[in-house]
């Protein structure tokens, strides 16, 4: 099965979905948005608007994991 490449237009939930490890990437960021019921609305690239964090490091250890 082919990696899904996590992207800025994904939200929080779809994140989730594909990586079920992201919980741990998010908290580290001060997102602990994942659980709200926004995040299945909200896209990664609005989060990290929100929390001021920093969109393309937060991608990138994102896609790093399985």
């Amino acid at each position: 099965m082919k990696k899904v490449e996590i992207t800025k237009d994904m939200t929080l939930a779809e994140v989730l979905n594909y990586r079920k490890n992201a919980p741990e990437i998010l908290l580290g960021f001060g997102m602990h948005c994942f659980s709200c019921p926004i995040s299945q609305m909200e896209t990664i690239e609005e989060a990290c608007q929100v929390h001021d964090c920093d969109l393309n490091l937060l991608l990138k250890k994102i896609n790093e994991i399985d």
